[in-house]
């Protein structure tokens, strides 16, 4: 072994090479080989006669024992011999302390010496540098080189540039560059630092940027890497910048110190994201080896990263939301309001993530305080900054069809490891949504998160999932991912989910869109997209989420995975067990998998409305309205439950937003009154018999009530009204009609502060005022309002006008009972 002032040198070891290549290529592909594992391959293209294959396996793999290397970062080729080579090797995948076994401190005290090289962990992205045999320079990030056509502005390629500007200072050329590392048989390891190029968390001025040398590794299949002292030195010999570090010779006094500077995220003047630590073990091999651990800080990054999701919520229009440090945080969004307002160019480049840091520097400088104070102050007061959950997270989505859900799921367990379960795998025939709910509670056995994919698009859905599981996992927390369906952007998203649906053909394990044709498909997304209930927060079953992420549908997979990701690693810091947050290039590259490699097994058929031979149901045919699988049960003669209203207020409310209105205005009304087709009595229908199979938790609360209500009691019989449920507030909203029939559009609300809340399961709450003809039913308010919020008002045939001021009448919340 090479004392610490000699450079380590092994020369290639063809052998052990051509043992790792075939350990890595029985293992590629998508599925796991012999090995456990699985890996992945991609060949560049050099410069049209060097070729390069870069093997990328997954994070969670490189726990487990006897991989054929441990490389995070690993380029490989043939000489002009033909003998196969390690080009660029990366550092052993390390692990932050207490993540794995090994990085317990125990077991490091047990089984690792000094010295103990502290580094400061630079904030950017890493970038490999090594030289090939005919003198070229190789310029490489984590798994990809910048010679790909498809990346003019990939991190290799900025890499490169910097390495020339660091070679310029010193009077160097690349080919000198390349043959010293060639003889080295090393790869130089380096950090990119530039928010020119991209922002992170910790600022670095444009004296500051460039390429921090922290590593010189050995091109051999296992690890060996230069001490700290000489890989400064070659920092000063080739122009590079040098990471700072300290030595100590104690684990004890390596503990001490990282937990002081923990307390507060500062050393030395500034921010720190952590420290990776450098020694060597013995665990494992028996054998003392080179051996890194991190100690990553979780504050103040998870404050600035809050901070940052903050500033794009108010950029996009969305309300911040924010559980931690709410006091500093409310200061600092009224800040970037204040910031952003008149500033279209400054809301722009935040979003394209450059002004970042200033706009935070900014808001510490107006407080005059620093990250690490606000920390202090907080611990000082109690205040709660982080979240100690670290397994058990259970990922809903709330979607329709074609909306990224399966995507995003993939890439999540691509990126973390983490346990996916699609609903259409459940092939049991009868208690599929529990069989579902145990195969999730299933996978959080061996994972510390998971996601449930199914559409979840009712609420019933998302209350039987949360409840079936809370019972096997009590301490589950929930994480709705909530692809927005606003009513009003419903154009947008039928046209990106339906591109998504009919462009993947039968890859699809519920809609075969190459088999079944485009208008049966259609309708089938349709019907999801009339059934969805939004998500709400404040109310059941939606108040079981300890989290809910809004998405777009209409928006990118791979934009909604960043901001998945961003809001998870933001809220949840030991769910992601020290692991880095995942550059753009490996959320590209999960996303790009899931979409490439994604396949279906199990298939099954989602019957239209025609080949069902009647209208769809909620429940089979064979079931009751209490659930019970009998058919037999006596049906309730309540026909639909509403909130009735004052005809006399109504129509009073009609009167004065018609008397001024000009005549072509009033025409519909006018004519509606003079043929006395205004109803008689007018009400909110709250839900209809009809939709108590997809609403039944809903329908069986209010007949409930009704039948508790309705009890022939000394005090009441059979023969008097049908009794009152509960008060709700109606607000009118604005009159919709056609020359077929006229609505008011709605709101309803408790009737009280904290009171009873009484949703219409309708798409669009509404009262009829009246048809034009006996033959038009009232219900065809329902088709007017759905045109009128696809087509608005206008040309359509639709007009509308808005109901000044805020109108407000009461609802008296009762049954209705069948006229037959």
């Amino acid at each position: 072994m090479a004392s610490r002032n000699e450079a380590p040198y092994r020369p290639q070891d063809r052998q052990g090479v051509s043992e790792m290549l075939r350990g890595l290529e029985g293992n590629k592909g998508k599925g796991k080989g012999k090995g456990g594992f699985s890996c992945k391959k991609n060949t560049f293209d050099i410069d049209g006669s060097n070729f390069v294959d870069s093997w990328r396996m997954q994070d969670w793999d490189y726990k487990k024992q006897n991989l054929p290397t441990y490389a995070r970062g690993l380029f490989t080729t043939n000489d002009s011999k033909g003998q196969p080579e390690i080009v660029v090797r990366g550092y052993d995948k390390f692990f932050n302390h207490g993540e794995v076994r090994e990085t317990e401190w125990e077991n490091i005290k047990r089984n690792t010496r000094g010295p103990y090289e502290l580094s400061v962990k630079e904030n950017g992205c890493i970038i490999f540098i090594s030289g090939l045999e005919d003198q070229t320079l190789l310029v490489c990030s984590k798994h990809s080189t910048g010679y790909r056509q498809d990346t003019d502005v990939s991190h290799a390629k900025a890499g490169e540039d910097w390495v020339e500007r660091h070679l310029k200072l010193v009077g160097k050329t690349r080919a000198e560059l390349a043959i010293k590392l060639r003889e080295m048989n090393a790869t130089a390891v380096a950090e990119l630092c530039d928010d020119e190029f991209e922002e992170h968390v910790l600022q670095y001025t444009p004296q500051a940027a460039g390429l921090y040398l922290h590593g010189i590794n050995l091109n051999l299949p296992e690890f060996a890497t230069y001490p700290h002292h000489l890989v400064d030195q070659f920092a000063d010999d080739w122009g590079f910048k040098k990471t700072m570090y300290i030595v100590k010779d104690d684990i004890d006094e390596v503990k001490t110190f990282l937990e002081g500077i923990g307390e507060t995220g500062h050393y030395d003047g500034r921010d720190t994201e952590g420290f990776v630590i450098r020694c060597q073990s013995k665990a494992n091999s028996g054998e003392w080896h080179d051996w890194f651990f991190k100690y990553k800080f979780d504050e103040p990054y998870l404050m600035y990263r809050q901070w940052r999701e903050c500033t794009k919520a108010v950029i996009s229009g969305r309300e911040p939301k924010y559980k931690k440090h709410k006091k500093v945080t409310e200061a600092y969004i009224n800040f970037a309001r204040k910031q952003l307002h008149g500033h279209p160019d400054l809301a722009k480049a935040y979003q394209a993530n450059h002004g970042i840091i200033k706009m935070r520097d900014d808001f510490l400088a107006s407080c005059g305080l620093e990250g690490s104070d606000i920390i202090r102050q907080e611990a000082e007061d109690g205040e709660v900054t982080n979240d100690n959950v670290d397994r058990d997270v259970v990922i809903v989505p709330a979607a329709t069809i074609g909306c990224g859900k399966t995507t995003i799921a993939l890439s999540l367990r691509s990126l973390f490891g983490w346990g996916h379960v699609q609903n259409d795998n459940i092939t049991v025939q009868k208690g599929k949504p529990r069989a579902f709910a145990n195969a999730c509670c299933k996978e959080l056995e061996e994972r510390p998160a998971m996601v449930a994919d199914r559409n979840n698009h009712q609420k019933r859905e998302r209350k039987q999932l949360i409840e079936d599981i809370s019972r096997t996992v009590p301490n589950a927390h929930f994480v709705c991912l909530n692809y927005v369906h606003d009513r009003s952007n419903y154009n947008s998203i039928r046209a990106a989910t339906r591109e998504r649906v009919l462009s993947r053909g039968d890859n699809h394990q519920t809609i075969q869109a190459g088999s079944k044709g485009p208008d049966a498909v259609i309708e089938i997304m349709e019907g999801f997209m009339h059934r969805f209930e939004p998500v709400d927060p404040e109310s059941s079953p939606d108040d079981g989420f300890h989290m809910v992420i809004d998405i777009d549908p209409t928006a990118s997979s791979r934009d909604n995975l960043e901001i998945v990701i961003n809001r998870l690693y933001a809220e949840y810091p030991k769910l992601f067990a020290g692991q880095d947050m995942p550059s753009s290039e490996d959320m590209d590259a999960a996303i790009d998998a899931a979409m490439k490699d994604y396949t279906v097994d199990i298939k099954h058929e989602i019957k239209s409305r025609d080949n069902r031979g009647g209208k769809q149901q909620g429940m089979s045919r064979a079931t009751g309205l209490n659930g019970q699988p009998n058919g037999k049960q006596k049906e309730p003669k309540v026909d639909y439950f509403a909130a009735q209203l004052s005809a006399t207020r109504i129509n009073a409310i009609l009167d004065t937003v018609f008397r001024d209105a000009p005549p072509e205005t009033a025409r519909i009304y006018n004519a509606l009154k003079q043929q006395r087709r205004i109803q008689a009595d007018f009400h909110v229908t709250l839900i209809h018999r009809a939709a108590s199979g997809e609403h039944t938790e809903y329908w069986h609360r209010l007949l409930d009530a009704h039948n508790e209500a309705s009890a022939p009691t000394e005090q009441r019989t059979y023969t008097q009204p049908e009794p009152k449920l509960g008060m709700c507030k109606v607000g009118l909203e604005r009159l919709v009609w056609d020359n077929r029939v006229m609505a008011f559009v709605v709101r309803l609300s408790p009737f009280e502060e904290g009171g009873v809340n009484f949703p219409s399961v309708n798409t669009t709450a509404h009262i009829t005022v009246g048809t034009a003809a006996p033959n038009i039913k009232p219900v065809e308010s329902n088709s007017l309002l759905a045109r009128w919020l696809q087509q608005g008002s206008g040309a359509s045939g639709i007009a509308e006008l808005a109901i000044k001021g805020n109108v407000e009448v009461e609802g008296t919340v009762r049954g209705v009972l069948q006229k037959h």
